[in-house]
């Protein structure tokens, strides 16, 4: 069955290969690090749709389903499961979810360790080796991609507990914001004015206060608190609804439930929902004015625009999200633009970095030559 999976993992990860093979960059290496990202922000978008769906125990093992490699091999045991819970986490089309979102995580993997073996290849083969830099981001995306594996597996072990949920997502948004940086480090840019000390500080809170958020719209989604508030602004009709933060936000805990094995209360599902939405208010203000200031500094001025544009659809979505009352595409759409916001504040950080002393040589694009 491991094979039968690696194999198919492989398969997936030929099409994503295959388009590098035939790109006409001269560099190859470069068009594998942005082929990879794109293909880590469709698992991640990929990833919201399997939750969302409910599909997390679509196969209620791992790495197989019911021991086999597919649901076709499993149909058997699957339709049992179905038969027993016509609306339980385990139908045939929630199999198929889970398995195509196994087999695109298994194919970045792949896509992963490639780079990092030509990365290292082609750094003990240069006769240039100290002016190259070693490659230790791609061996860090390795050892990444392997933790965000575990944390994948442990949560259908663990039945998605929302604390190992919501790892396992913030862990998928830094896989992406490191692929963001390895990608960049392999584009020319054009030239930055120096920005000043403020406005690297500035962008890397940014990175930070959104980093927050994520985490905290993630512990909404895995708790399925998405409509603890059905109105907006107010919630529940009040300014400052009746909550319950003690259980709301007790980490260790089984799904729905309390530390103590209780029900968890829906005052504790207000809370979730409330403070998520209460400080996308700061990330929005944060985020915006923060694009504002790249909008005015040469080099930065695309990034800023599409930063502070971004993130102001991304809040029109979480309100489109409570009116609209949650449809799965407009959630998964803001499951999106999370994951956008952190390719484009990582990519803010990384030129304001480069303004602050390391050019982006020409040598940025062969670095890792092809």
């Amino acid at each position: 069955m491991l094979i039968q999976l690696a194999i198919l993992g492989l398969l997936v990860a030929l099409l994503p290969l295959t388009v590098v093979w035939a790109s006409k960059d001269a560099n190859k290496f470069r068009k594998l690090a942005w082929v990879t990202l794109f293909l880590t922000f469709d698992l991640i978008m990929f990833g919201a749709f399997t939750r969302l769906t409910d599909s997390g125990l679509g196969c209620p093992d791992w790495p197989g389903c019911y021991g086999h490699a597919n649901p076709v091999a499993a149909h058997g045991q699957i339709s049992a499961a179905e038969a027993a819970m016509p609306h339980g986490p385990v139908t045939v089309a929630k199999a198929w979810i889970e398995m195509i979102h196994r087999y695109l995580a298994m194919a970045v993997g792949v896509l992963i360790v490639a780079m990092m073996i030509v990365a290292w290849m082609r750094w003990f083969r240069s006769g240039r080796r100290i002016r190259l830099p070693v490659p230790v981001l791609p061996t860090l995306l390795l050892g990444f991609v392997c933790l965000q594996g575990a944390f994948g597996a442990w949560t259908v072990t663990l039945k998605l507990q929302p604390v190992i949920v919501t790892t396992h997502l913030l862990l998928g948004m830094a896989l992406l914001g490191l692929l963001t940086w390895m990608a960049a480090s392999q584009s020319p840019h054009a030239p930055v004015d120096a920005p000043g000390a403020r406005l690297r500080l500035a962008a890397a809170i940014g990175l930070a206060v959104l980093v927050m958020q994520i985490a905290l719209g993630g512990w909404v989604s895995t708790n399925y608190a998405a409509l603890a508030c059905a109105d907006y602004p107010l919630c529940h009709g009040a300014l400052v609804p009746q909550m319950d933060y003690e259980h709301g936000f007790t980490l260790w805990r089984q799904l729905g439930m309390t530390a103590g094995g209780d029900y968890l209360p829906f005052d504790a599902l207000t809370a979730i929902h409330w403070t998520h939405r209460t400080f996308a208010l700061v990330v929005v203000a944060f985020l915006g004015w923060l694009g504002h200031k790249a909008m005015r500094t040469d080099g930065l001025r695309k990034t800023g625009h599409a930063l502070l544009g971004m993130a102001v659809l991304q809040f029109l979505l979480g309100v489109a999200t409570v009116f609209l009352n949650w449809p799965l595409a407009i959630a998964v759409l803001h499951n999106g633009g999370a994951a956008l916001l952190v390719v484009l504040t990582v990519m803010l950080n990384y030129k304001t970095n480069l303004s602050a002393g390391t050019q982006p040589v020409k040598a940025a694009s062969s670095a890792y030559p092809a």
